[in-house]
């Protein structure tokens, strides 16, 4: 169990570290947030066939495979979208709108059980997030981008649960990521940046920190049950609100502050509430 801790908790610092690498192409070196998804896309496919072989590529011809990846490809071009113009720690509250919305999804959709007290924890991780957008007609157009992405992502959990019993978790990693490339390759090649050895470090950065990340997460879940590491997912909340602040110099202000703790809060208490009924 301490191992897949330590893969969890490395994971969830990877993905954000990713994710500062595309914020640096896309907000401060000029390079196109469809490129940098692109990118992203087109060397996790290469990095995942080269460790997993092409078993993944056989799923391409099934249409709910194509279904799980779409919202995966637009959360990921909205996200980064989003952070070319939003501060780093509140788009990744606003982010956490998607494990929120996959809990609402999969109780409609799939018919999951659910409890009064997980509904009410929801629903307050919600008005957090809430918190941190602050809708209305002065919210930052970035957090409506980092919205987006959140409902994308919920989209996407509720569709992963759907089909976890279609493959093994490397090969429908494996036939995403070639999805993901070939979907973002079109709009990816119209926005080619200018040749620079600059950006090919935070290129690689940004591509392998969400590839290894991901790798790393489906090693911990395949080392420990879902609902013992289900909690820990939240940690990427306090890496994203450290690296931007490292990074970019970015403090959350009282307000987002509020909305990060209440998201955390209710995400690890409603987390640790499905923990004790699986152990149940």
């Amino acid at each position: 169990m301490r191992a897949a801790v330590f893969l969890i908790l490395t994971a969830m610092t990877l993905i954000p570290l990713g994710d500062s690498a595309g914020k640096v192409l896309s907000a401060h070196m000029g390079v196109s947030s469809y490129f940098v998804a692109g990118s992203r896309f087109a060397i996790g496919a290469i990095v995942a066939i080269v460790i997993f072989g092409t078993q993944g590529l056989r799923l391409l011809s099934n249409w709910r495979v194509w279904l799980r990846a779409l919202p995966l490809v637009v959360g990921i071009n909205a996200i980064l979208i989003a952070l070319s113009t939003a501060p780093f720690a509140n788009v990744f509250a606003a982010f956490f709108i998607g494990p929120l919305l996959s809990y609402v999804f999969s109780a409609w959709l799939l018919r999951e059980p659910v409890s009064r007290m997980q509904s009410l924890l929801i629903a307050a991780g919600f008005i957090g997030v809430l918190i941190v957008v602050r809708p209305g007609p002065d919210m930052n157009v970035g957090m409506g981008w980092a919205a987006l992405a959140g409902i994308s992502y919920g989209l996407y959990l509720t569709t992963a649960r759907w089909l976890s019993t279609l493959a093994p978790a490397r090969d429908l990693l494996t036939s995403q990521l070639v999805i993901g490339a070939m979907l973002t390759a079109p709009v990816a090649w119209l926005h080619l940046p200018a040749p620079e050895l600059q950006i090919i470090p935070p290129i690689l950065i940004s591509a392998l920190g969400s590839m290894i990340g991901n790798l790393l997460l489906l090693t911990a879940y395949s080392m420990a049950p879902a609902t013992r590491l289900a909690p820990l997912i939240y940690f990427q909340l306090v890496s994203a609100t450290v690296l931007g602040y490292a990074v970019f110099g970015d403090i959350p202000d009282g307000w987002s502050f509020a909305g990060l703790g209440l998201v955390l809060v209710a995400g690890l208490w409603s987390a640790s509430l499905g923990n004790r009924r699986a152990r149940g």
